[in-house]
């Protein structure tokens, strides 16, 4: 009696495949020259990973040191491969996956805290509504006509996306955000 044996691939190769896609906050500490943000940009494009934040700022002022805060989504391989990848790139000094390095050390999600500023549109009613709710979402009055308000908020990115929410039936003309900082809780650095 002959068995024929159907191929199934490595577990390896399956999990690769049936992983959920989670949410990951890198930390990419770099020289700070021109072309290096073109260069980690550059491999994410380059193989078709998504960036869903990008913050970038000198850090190191005395060393010529930026800190590129990139926000990403994929399965635990691609994360893995993205991390590895950009450690090969020549001028960056450390890959802090702060997602990974929290859940490590038993601590929640990192610190990530966003600005937005929002500008209103709005008379009457409309006006009145929007400076309630600014006040219950702790945005601050930065600009203010007779016809429009600029607030300025910061927080989660939830709690953004939600005030962004709340302003769009009261007169919403422009959002200009600046992406996500982050850094993990407790007393080690990057």
């Amino acid at each position: 009696m002959t068995t024929h044996l159907q191929p199934t691939g490595s577990a390896y190769f399956i999990s690769k495949d049936t992983a959920l896609a989670e949410s990951h906050t890198l930390s990419v500490l770099v020289d700070n020259e021109p072309g290096v943000l073109a260069r980690v940009i550059g491999l994410f494009s380059g193989r078709g990973y998504n960036i869903e934040s990008l913050t970038v700022s000198e850090t190191e002022h005395a060393s010529h040191l930026s800190r590129i805060t990139v926000v990403t989504r994929g399965t635990p391989h691609v994360l893995e491969q993205i991390k590895s990848q950009l450690e090969r790139i020549v001028p960056v000094h450390r890959v802090v996956d702060l997602t990974v390095r929290a859940r490590d050390l038993g601590q929640e999600r990192p610190i990530e805290r966003e600005l937005g500023l929002i500008k209103v549109a709005g008379n009457g009613e409309h006006r009145v509504e929007a400076l309630r709710l600014a006040e219950a979402f702790h945005a601050k009055v930065i600009d203010a006509t007779v016809s429009h308000f600029v607030f300025e908020i910061t927080g989660k990115s939830s709690k953004i996306d939600q005030f962004i929410a709340i302003m769009q039936p009261l007169g919403l003309i422009e959002v200009c955000r600046t992406g996500i900082a982050a850094m993990n809780r407790g007393p080690q650095g990057m």
